[in-house]
């Protein structure tokens, strides 16, 4: 995350963070952060097609409805480019720790603590807030499709986080093959696809949430190190390299055409991952790439520098609660009358889509101004014990914290009176990979609180 400067009053001077950022630091990365969490955000307030009739509420997809929306997806599915960026990043975070003697039990619990933080008090919010809600009489059913909705979010940290784990030993096999590593991770991927779908072995697939997100955080290696961007041919070529493969994929080998996985599909690209979403990544890198230059030079104004810094303290808070805010806007607007329901794809419908946006916005508000200060810098993990143990331990940690996430994005949160059993597993599994890592999510607030010196 980008840090920021202070005056003596507290506020953030545009001039001062301008000064404090150093001249080697890749501000595109940042924009880059900020921008694709605001897309997918925009894209879930977008597809949620929801309604109130009969008191209950109604949800669809709106790219379930509208099947020419899918290749709209090769745009707007963005999650690609955060792995990117987030390749980009710890590479330049791992090579730095490492320099300094940093072992990587320490690196590795410094990074999931700023991950793992202000995911502990989303999820500790909503652990609590249904069964409280059921108790002073909210139906249950009603309470676990709220959690199933706003719980969804959490699957991408649940990946990410493992990413990061395997980021340092995967650099060290980029330092030793480059490019080779990421034709590699392709290759295995496709293989995978043929195995899942030629042979129909849908078990393997899973394999393709290694070699898929791995090849696309290699990418970010490969533009951190400068290979993307070493002629100024190699962006077009990757941009028009992979649509023409994602094009293949959809129209000869029956790849759906829609990044987003979809719940009454046959098939999907991202539940486990294919190498359709390889190719999304590399057109997309490249595309991205072909504006770096004239971004850098824009990020250079200090208000524009400001502005992305500040959205980038609070990228985290804005992407867990989306859904939260969605949420509450459906509870405030429709069963009150206060929104129109016009019918779905109808013009009427389309222009309600822009204030059905802006009424989310708003309801995100509270969210952000309540829960930011989970993403500030706190006092850091204690660190691992010596040798095997803390390695291990730290290992641990991160795999229940991943499993957690994966099952509550999965089954939701506990609710009294409904599916009980895997939500309260998930919560708890995020539990113990916190306390293995020593996480402290309330750190933040300590520290905030500790008078300068």
């Amino acid at each position: 995350m980008v840090g920021t400067a202070t005056s003596g009053s507290g506020r953030v001077k545009a001039k001062d963070l301008a000064a404090a950022t150093p001249a080697t630091r890749n501000r595109y990365a940042d924009l880059l952060r900020v921008v694709s969490i605001v897309v997918v955000v925009s894209g879930h307030w977008l597809m949620a097609v929801l309604g109130y009739e009969d008191g209950t509420f109604t949800g669809r997809n709106l790219l379930e409805i509208a099947t020419w929306t899918h290749i709209l997806t090769w745009i707007f599915q963005v999650m690609p480019i955060f792995f990117i960026v987030g390749g980009f990043t710890n590479a330049a975070s791992w090579r730095s720790a490492s320099a300094r003697g940093v072992r990587y039990a320490d690196w590795l619990r410094a990074r999931s603590a700023r991950l793992l933080g202000p995911a502990l008090v989303f999820v500790v919010f909503w652990t609590v807030l249904p069964m409280l809600a059921v108790a002073v009489g909210l139906p249950s059913g009603m309470a676990r499709t709220g959690g199933r909705e706003v719980a969804l979010p959490i699957w991408f940290l649940a990946v990410y986080l493992l990413t990061v784990a395997t980021a340092p030993p995967l650099l060290e096999a980029h330092r030793r093959y480059g490019v080779r590593v990421l034709v590699v991770l392709a290759a295995a991927a496709a293989s995978v696809d043929a195995l899942r779908y030629g042979l129909d072995l849908g078990f393997v697939g899973a394999a393709n949430y290694a070699f898929v997100w791995l090849g696309i955080l290699e990418l970010g290696f490969l533009w951190k190190d400068g290979v993307l961007t070493r002629r100024r041919w190699i962006p077009w070529a990757m941009a028009g390299t992979g649509l023409a493969v994602l094009a293949a994929l959809t129209t000869l080998l029956d790849y759906p055409v829609s990044m987003i996985g979809l719940s009454h599909a046959e098939r999907s690209n991202t539940l486990p991952p294919t190498i359709a979403l390889f190719a999304l990544a590399v057109w997309q890198c490249g595309a991205m790439l072909v504006f770096e230059g004239p971004a850098n030079r824009w990020l250079e104004r200090p208000r524009v520098w400001l502005a992305v810094a500040v959205a980038n303290s609070m990228v985290m808070t804005f992407y867990l609660w989306n859904m939260t805010a969605a949420v509450l806007a459906a509870v405030l607007l429709l069963p009150t009358g206060i929104a129109p329901q016009p019918e779905p794809l109808t013009a009427a419908w389309w222009w309600w889509r822009l204030g059905w946006i802006a009424a989310c916005a708003v309801c995100l508000v509270p969210f952000l101004v309540a829960f930011r200060w989970a993403e500030r810098p706190g006092a850091p993990p204690s660190p691992a014990s010596e040798g095997w143990v803390g390695l291990a331990m730290t290992l641990i940690g991160v795999t229940a914290a991943s499993a957690g996430m994966s099952l509550v994005a999965a089954a939701a949160f506990p609710v009294q009176g409904e599916v009980l059993a895997m939500p309260a597993l998930g919560v708890a599994c995020l539990a113990l990979g916190a306390l293995l890592l020593r996480v402290n999510p309330l750190s933040p607030l300590a520290k905030s609180s500790t008078p300068a010196r």
